[in-house]
C-alpha cells in the first residue's frame, strides 16, 4: 500500500535553513505546495527575525515531530545592551534603559554562571505563541490585555560570550526545548542592570541535525524536483 503513495506522503525529513523575515509557517506553506501533500509540519518554531535550522517533516514522518522537538537546541546570536523592547527583540522599538559602559567581560561571565546555567526558571515573552484561555498571548498583548505567564523550568547547558564589543555581545547557547532565547537576552540585561534585547539569532543545531546540512528554500525546490523525477523515472 505504501508503494502507491508518492515519496513525500510516505515520509521525508528535510532540513531547511529558514530565511530572515520568513515565519516557520511560511516555510511549511511553501513546501506543502512543492511536495503536493497537506501533511507537512515543522519541529519547533523560529521567530521571523531568526534564521537557521528548521526540521520539516512530511507524510507519515510527521509522527516524529514531537520526538525532534524534544531534542537539545544550539543557537548563536547577539544581545544589545543598554535598552529593552516589548518583544525582547527587534520586532519592536528599543527603549534606552541604563549605562553599560562600566561592564567587563569577566563580570558578565560571572553573572551568566551564577544565574543562567543549569536548570533555571524562565518566564516566556508576552509576545509569544503560547496559548492562554485558547488565545495566543501575543494576540492578547497586541490588544493591550494584561497577561501573566508563569515561569517554566528550562536547562541551559552552555551560555558563552564569543565576542565582547559593547554594547553588543555575541553568544552561543545550548539549551533544552522550550527555552526562549529572547527571554534569556532580556533577563541577562536585567541582571546586568542596564537592560538588553536580542538583536540577532541563528539556530545552528537540533539534536544531531546541523544547519550546515540544511537546504536553502531554493535548494529545497531543486531537491524536491529531483526526488519526484527519480520516483517517476
Amino acid at each position: 500500500m505504501d508503494n502507491e503513495l508518492h515519496i513525500f506522503d510516505r515520509g521525508q525529513v528535510m532540513l531547511i535553513d529558514k530565511p530572515l523575515e520568513w515565519t516557520s509557517f511560511d516555510v511549511v506553506r511553501k513546501l506543502r505546495r512543492l511536495v503536493k501533500t497537506k501533511k507537512v509540519g515543522h519541529a519547533g518554531t523560529l521567530d521571523p527575525l531568526a534564521t537557521g535550522l528548521l526540521i520539516v517533516c512530511t507524510g507519515k514522518f510527521t509522527k516524529r515531530i514531537n520526538e525532534y522537538m524534544a531534542k537539545e537546541k544550539e543557537y548563536t546570536g547577539t544581545v544589545m545592551l543598554g535598552a529593552v523592547t516589548p518583544t525582547y527583540d527587534l520586532e519592536s522599538a528599543p527603549v534606552p534603559v541604563g549605562d553599560y559602559g562600566g561592564l567587563t567581560l569577566p563580570e558578565i561571565r560571572e553573572v551568566i554562571g551564577a544565574k543562567f546555567l543549569g536548570g533555571i526558571m524562565q518566564v516566556p515573552p508576552i509576545h509569544s505563541a503560547i496559548k492562554v484561555d485558547g488565545q495566543r498571548v501575543y494576540e492578547l498583548a497586541r490588544k493591550g490585555r494584561e497577561v501573566k505567564l508563569e515561569a517554566r523550568p528550562v536547562v541551559i547547558s552552555l551560555f558563552e560570550i564569543t565576542e565582547f564589543r559593547l554594547p553588543e555581545l555575541s553568544f552561543r547557547v545550548v539549551c533544552s526545548t522550550g527555552t526562549y532565547i529572547r527571554s534569556l537576552a532580556n533577563d541577562l540585561g536585567a541582571a546586568l542592570g542596564c537592560g538588553g534585547y536580542l538583536s540577532s539569532l541563528r539556530r545552528t543545531r537540533i539534536g544531531e541535525f546541523r544547519v550546515e546540512d540544511a537546504l536553502t528554500i531554493e535548494g529545497a525546490e531543486t531537491h524536491i524536483k529531483e526526488l519526484f523525477e527519480r520516483q517517476n523515472g
